[in-house]
């Protein structure tokens, strides 16, 4: 179709090669506003809504969210008859199973991926546990690859197409370079992740840290597929909803950490913010797998707890939470020990960045009850600015598996940023 004011909202007539890039820059602009619109919206928005939200005429809304329509990110919900005189507005909504993004994850005790919808939906999942301490990331990338080939042929077997994908791995990652540097845990240092997936061409591939996906995963929670497995909200605390700022925190083997700032990941300079688990909680305690002594992970890691508590490190969490309910000493000693821990880590935190809320994820979301107490005789002695405010310890929105889910999520919100890239132009 032709850019003209339809199009763009601007009647500019045709001088060259310049003014064409600057009419297809203007409708990129656009129609990235329109979308954005649309999918930030808490409730379905007609385009009369969104041509109030965004500034920009009827006619230009109309063609823009025509455009997005046909390129199956949005669809039309039936007509809502108005309360006065005129034409009933026509409701919008993202689009379900039309296009997708693959979120992977390899950790410490499992590898798998999730495959969401532009609604938010878990139309795909496979989880494969094991223990993957110390092994070849050749040989288990070259699984995930495999698994998320199976997820990927399901899925455009029933129309969906694979927007890209976000690799999860624990440690410290250069993005930009697709360069894992370590994984203390896994014992994997220095090389590039994603040609060993041997994902095709058509699906791009970025790699992220693990907990930092998992804490844009609290954002919004996942909504299930019929019979899908996904995590869901604990109940209580974790039915709220996250708020703008808050510290995630995901216990594992490994302990990672999220610095969420106005629904933003605040990285650092190199992408590496939130190790928590190499903070130092005891400068003379044991050595931990990144060669430090004391670090958090050593005293509130699952192993720790399991170690401590006499239970084999194989066994899954819910030996612990079992002994626990039947009142064994040493269950109780290895999760005060941890809590005692996680909430000197989280003192640091909270006095260096001054946060108000802290989700618990992974193993820590269902031992809460058992962790809250040391963790908070911890914060009350060290915050500074504890007599005069009170820290949110709640447990995530999204408990196990939530950098699968976060990482599905950063690829569909890329789609929702720029959507020209899905749409037909001449």
């Amino acid at each position: 179709m032709n850019r003209d004011e339809s199009s763009t909202g601007v009647r500019t007539p045709a001088r060259g090669r310049s003014t064409a890039a600057r009419q297809h820059t203007l409708r990129e602009v656009n129609l990235a506003l329109v979308s954005q619109a649309l999918f930030d919206a808490p409730r379905p928005r007609s385009r009369a809504d969104i041509a109030a939200a965004t500034g920009l005429t009827r006619a230009t809304v109309s063609v823009l969210v025509d455009q997005l329509i046909e390129a199956r990110l949005v669809r039309e919900l039936p007509p809502v008859t108005p309360l006065r005189a005129g034409r009933p507005a026509v409701p919008l909504t993202p689009a379900e199973r039309t296009i997708v993004g693959l979120g992977l994850e390899v950790n410490v005790d499992y590898l798998g991926g999730s495959i969401l919808d532009l609604t938010g939906q878990v139309v795909a999942q496979a989880v494969v546990p094991g223990d993957l301490h110390g092994s070849d990331p050749a040989e288990v990338l070259g699984r995930l690859g495999a698994l998320a080939r199976r997820l990927i042929s399901d899925v455009e077997a029933q129309d969906m197409q694979v927007a890209g994908a976000r690799l999860a791995l624990p440690g410290l990652v250069d993005a930009r370079a697709g360069r894992l540097q370590v994984a203390p845990n896994l014992g994997w240092s220095s090389f590039l992740p994603v040609p060993l997936l041997g994902l095709p061409d058509r699906v791009p591939v970025e790699i992220a840290n693990e907990a930092n996906l998992a804490g844009l995963a609290q954002l919004a929670p996942p909504r299930p597929a019929n019979g899908s497995p996904t995590p869901s909200p604990q109940p209580d605390d974790a039915a709220r909803p996250a708020p703008s700022s808050f510290l995630y925190v995901s216990g594992e083997v490994g302990i990672g950490s999220a610095i969420v700032i106005d629904r933003e990941l605040f990285l650092g300079n190199r992408g590496w913010s939130g190790e928590i688990g190499h903070v130092a909680v005891d400068p003379r305690g044991p050595r931990c797998l990144c060669g430090a002594l004391g670090c958090l992970e050593q005293y509130a890691g699952k192993d720790a707890m399991l170690r401590t508590a006499g239970i084999p490190l194989d066994a899954p969490i819910e030996r612990l939470l079992d002994a626990l309910d039947e009142g064994s000493p040493s269950a109780r000693e290895a999760v005060t020990s941890a809590g005692t821990a996680l909430g000197r880590a989280l003192a640091n935190f909270v006095n260096l960045i001054d946060i108000e809320t802290v989700l618990l994820g992974g193993i820590y979301t269902d031992l809460l009850p058992h962790l809250r107490d040391a963790v908070t005789i911890e914060l009350t002695t060290r915050v500074l600015a504890s007599p005069w405010t009170e820290l949110d310890l709640r447990p995530a929105l999204v408990a196990g598996h939530a950098a699968m889910i976060g990482g599905a999520r950063t690829v569909l919100r890329d789609v929702v940023a720029a959507p020209s890239a899905w749409t037909s132009s001449d």
